[in-house]
Parts: C-alpha cells; structure tokens; sequence
C-alpha cells in the first residue's frame, strides 16, 4: 500500500483531507505530515510549506505534490530534493474558478466597487459614471492554463483581450506579444492589466514603477499572480498619484498581509485573502489520488515542475 503524507493548512483540516482521500482512494495509506512513522516508507507528499529538509529525509518519495498552482514554498527550501518529481496542483476546476475571479476583478475594478463599498459604508449616495468592457483593453501577463482560461472568460464579456508570454500561444482573438522585446508595446495598449505569471526570478517585483509608467495613465491592475511579483508601496504610491486608477490584489509577501498596513485603508485598492482559484478539499485529493493512479501505472502527470524554468 503506497503512503502519503499531508502538509496542507492547519493541523485540524486533515481529517478533511483523510475523509477525502478515503472516497476516492481508499487503498491509499495517509498520514499527518508530523504523524508519517517511518520517513522511509513515505512514496508521494502532498504539502504546501514544508519546513526546510524534510522531505530531502524521506528517501523513498517518488512524487511531490503542491498544495496549490504555486510551489515556491517548497523549492525555496535549500534541500529540495531536485530529483523527485514536483507537480503543481492545477485540477480542471482550477482554470475555471481563476477565470471567474479576474472576470469579477475585471468587473470590480472597472465599475469602481470599491468606491462604490466606502459610499455604503458611510451611508452616501456617490453617483458616477462607468467605463464599459467593450472600450476596455485587456493585457494578460502570462497565458498558462489560468491565463488562457481567464483571456477567453474576459473575451465573453467584451472585454479586448491580448496577452503576454515566454512563448507563443496562439488563443482565438487573443493578440499575443511574445518575449521581453514585445513587453512594451504590450502595457501600452493596457487599460487593465492582469498578471498571472508564474513565480521565477525574471518576474520578481516587476509589478513596480517603472512597469506602471508604461502603461496608459490610469490604467487598473488586478495580480492573482504571486506576492512576490509586486512592489506594494509603488502600488500604493502609483494609486495615490493617480498612475493606476484602481486595484484588486489577491496575494501578497510575506501572507497574511500584517494588520495595520497601509494597504489595508487605500481607497482605490480591493484586497482578497490569496482566494482566487483554490479549489476545495475533495477536488484536489481527488486530482491527486488520479495522478498517483497514474504514476503507478507509467503515466506521468503533465505539470511537472521545471527548476530551469522555475515553473
């Protein structure tokens, strides 16, 4: 019997976990990461911040799974085991729940929610016009599977959708500017701007000043991407000034955002607690145990993380 073990929130929700994976694999030996036995009878992890050398200490892991699409909690850990597989989480329902929550950002931000949340909050009848998606150009930074997913959602609603990649991609009615050299040319033609990059070290803290005066002045930001991708002050510097009209932030560095921070009062800034497109429980047990199915039979997941890359 092939064991697993969990690392995944708080030591209360794995009997969560266990309930899940006993529905959908109940062949599966699991265990709480602190309750595994022996280390070296450990074949998959399922974790999303393991502390740094425990799983270079399980000598049999023939996988790793991310808790989440991002794994830099995981590989930032110096004794990473390189060699063992590393898959990042992206069940089908993932993409979708990422497109519905740029779709209402885009939304949010483009009719002014969160003006429109402080007039309630104080009881005031603030009338104001509203731009349309129709006349609303979109950029996409990064066109992976979520990416992809939310350019073709946002098309949906009218919005003018082009993205920007490592790669070509090629979406339907989605003018794609490829590569560094195009980078430009792309927040220029940016009214809204959506980043979904995966966290490398190219893409660290490009959500900054010199990025923003690159884009149309006034211009509105949603990041779904990583925390890590973002300057906060030039953000809230930026939305001050007026360089950026308005803003959705749903991750941050360090997690949770401290209590007291200045972003926390910006009257142009909506932030959400890093819940864009995290899927429940039993959707992401059952993606995993389908995955560990599949190792065990020669077939290999498609997200393997690559280090090279740094996704």
């Amino acid at each position: 019997m092939s064991r697993l073990v969990v690392k995944s929130g708080a030591a209360a929700g794995f009997e969560e976990w266990r309930a899940c994976f006993a529905e959908v694999a109940p062949g599966l030996d699991v265990r709480f990461w602190d309750e595994m036995g022996d280390p070296g009878e450990v074949d998959f992890a399922l974790v999303w911040d393991p502390e740094p050398g425990r799983l270079a200490a399980m000598p049999g892991l023939r996988c790793i799974f991310g808790a989440g699409a991002g794994v830099d909690l995981i590989v930032r850990d110096p004794d990473f085991p390189r060699h063992v597989p590393l898959v990042r989480m992206i069940p089908a329902g993932a993409a979708q729940r990422m497109g519905e929550y740029i779709c209402w950002a885009a939304l949010h931000v483009l009719r002014q929610g969160r003006r429109m949340a402080l007039a309630q909050a104080r009881g005031a009848w603030d009338y104001f016009d509203c731009a349309s998606a129709g006349e609303t150009r979109v950029g996409v930074m990064g066109l992976g599977v979520m990416g992809s997913r939310a350019a073709v959602m946002l098309q949906g609603l009218g919005f003018a959708v082009h993205g920007w990649s490592r790669s070509a991609k090629c979406l339907p009615g989605v003018k794609d500017y490829v590569g560094e050299g195009a980078l430009d040319d792309f927040l220029a033609a940016s009214d809204l701007l959506v980043c979904l990059l995966p966290d490398t070290p190219d893409t660290r803290a490009i959500l900054a000043r010199p990025l923003f005066e690159k884009l149309p002045r006034g211009a509105m930001l949603i990041n779904a991407g990583r925390g890590a991708q973002q300057n906060l002050d030039d953000v809230l510097a930026a939305l001050e000034e007026g360089l950026l009209g308005g803003a959705v932030l749903d991750v941050f560095e360090p997690e949770p955002l401290a209590e007291g921070h200045p972003a926390w009062a910006a009257e142009r800034l909506t932030i959400t607690p890093h819940v864009a497109s995290l899927p429940p429980r039993r959707e992401r047990a059952e993606w995993v145990a389908a995955c560990i199915a599949g190792i065990e039979a020669g077939r290999w997941p498609e997200k393997i993380y690559n280090p090279d890359l740094g996704y």
